[in-house]
């Protein structure tokens, strides 16, 4: 380490205590890594110490990070037109539209560009509730969509409770059979009676007054719960019976972190709104939306749609998805995430199960995966705030960037990821687990 490298991941620390407000935390404690520096699955600090990247960040970077030609791409669009206003044409905006409507379903054709994930949700919830003329939206408890009013209030978890100023919000219990609500012994039980549950939460609430279900299509922040066989087919059939909008919120599971375009793909599901942020360009800028059905959109053909953004369509983020979903097609990155969570990481994680009684479950698909940690695997007492963090502490100590959330390590490396890499990874888990072993 030099002195000038110390001195400037020292004053990167210094200006981030004394200047910035950090998002869901007590400020006080903090003390946040400084990083200057990424490329591929890795990142450094200004000290030059590398750590593998196994959080994707905020589970968006999934072209990996500074690739070369999303990099370019941004660059060419700054030097013609950084910006533009929402109402004109741009041909930037126009193919990454294109481009992602060519990945939906057949049946949507457009896309509303908003600034991130949470605003497409909340955009979404608008288009829905003004199309049906209803007003009430049913979403998960185990669930996250985004810190807007509404997506907030959609939000399942903790983080809805403070926040609670939107109307119209009902929450159902999905699919989780490690910690199933309804006594369900397999998956087809856990489907069965969720879908039930559904059901007649929509027939107590008034089927006329629900405009929309709305569900993580795998939820990610919650656990990356991924459905069992059936459920997103029987809760598109239960839409379409009380004329309820299906929204697949694919703001995290999307764009190869599943290993599929859309995670919805494998599971024989057309949703009627797709809300989508972080992978469509790995967050290289801000940018999200909603790709929307035809008939949806034909609402609004004679009719304002109340709602529009200074930055949608921003030509930076046009640019960018427009070579991240180029480049993504033509390196097979898609192809990738799934053959390494086939292949590698899947067989990887689930031999770290079978080793470690801390371990409750690995599940997941692609490069998206989770550790669910349990203080006893009999009773399934999940491992406390304090032991995550210390396994934290632990796996950046090894150089290994970890994304956790409740009593879970999520492993969600970049789509780029490679089976070496996972090879690097997968003994620094294994390290860590075992310290979690001797705890217990």
């Amino acid at each position: 380490m030099t002195t000038d490298a110390a001195d400037l991941d020292a004053e990167a620390k210094r200006l981030d205590k004394a200047h910035v407000f950090h998002s869901w935390s007590a400020q006080g404690a903090l003390d946040p890594m400084a990083i200057a520096g990424g490329r591929g699955c890795t990142v450094w600090d200004h000290a030059g110490r590398e750590y593998l990247d196994f959080s994707s960040q905020m589970v968006n970077v999934n072209i990996g990070h500074q690739h070369p030609v999303v990099i370019e791409a941004i660059q060419r669009q700054a030097e013609v037109l950084a910006t533009i206003a929402p109402a004109t044409a741009n041909l930037a905006r126009g193919q990454a539209a294109e481009r992602i409507t060519d990945r939906a379903p057949e049946g949507m054709n457009k896309v509303f560009f908003t600034n991130g994930g949470a605003d497409a949700v909340e955009n979404a919830i608008r288009m829905a509730r003004l199309h049906t003329g209803r007003d009430k939206v049913i979403s998960r408890y185990r669930s996250y969509h985004g810190n807007t009013t509404a997506a907030v209030n959609a939000t399942g978890d903790w983080r809805r409770i403070p926040n609670e100023y939107a109307r119209g919000h009902i929450h159902v219990f999905g699919p989780y059979l490690y910690r199933s609500e309804f006594w369900a012994r397999t998956p087809e039980e856990e489907c069965e009676r969720a879908l039930q549950h559904l059901r007649r939460v929509i027939e107590c609430e008034g089927p006329s007054t629900v405009a929309a279900i709305l569900l993580e299509s795998v939820p990610g922040t919650a656990g990356i719960m991924v459905p069992p066989p059936g459920y997103l087919p029987g809760v598109r059939r239960i839409a379409d019976e009380y004329g309820v909008v299906l929204i697949l919120d694919e703001v995290m599971a999307g764009f190869g972190r599943t290993g599929e375009w859309f995670a919805f793909d494998a599971f024989d599901v057309e949703p009627d709104l797709i809300t989508f942020a972080k992978g469509v360009n790995s967050g290289y800028v801000p940018i999200g939306g909603v790709v929307i059905s035809d008939e949806i959109a034909a609402t609004f053909d004679e009719r304002v749609f109340p709602g529009g953004l200074t930055y949608s369509g921003h030509p930076l983020g046009a640019a960018s998805i427009v070579a991240t979903l180029d480049t993504m097609e033509a390196e097979g990155i898609v192809e990738n995430a799934r053959r390494i969570g086939a292949d590698v990481l899947g067989p990887g994680l689930a031999t770290l199960a079978d080793k470690h009684p801390v371990v409750g479950e690995a599940r997941g698909s692609g490069v998206f995966w989770a550790l669910e940690l349990v203080s006893d695997p009999d009773t399934r007492a999940p491992l406390p705030p304090a032991a995550i963090g210390r396994a934290k502490a632990a796996l950046v100590e090894r150089g290994l960037l970890p994304f956790t959330a409740d009593n879970r390590i999520h492993v969600v490396p970049p789509c780029v990821v490679t089976a070496d890499e996972v090879a690097q990874a997968l003994p620094i888990y294994d390290e860590v687990l075992t310290l979690l072993d001797e705890e217990l």
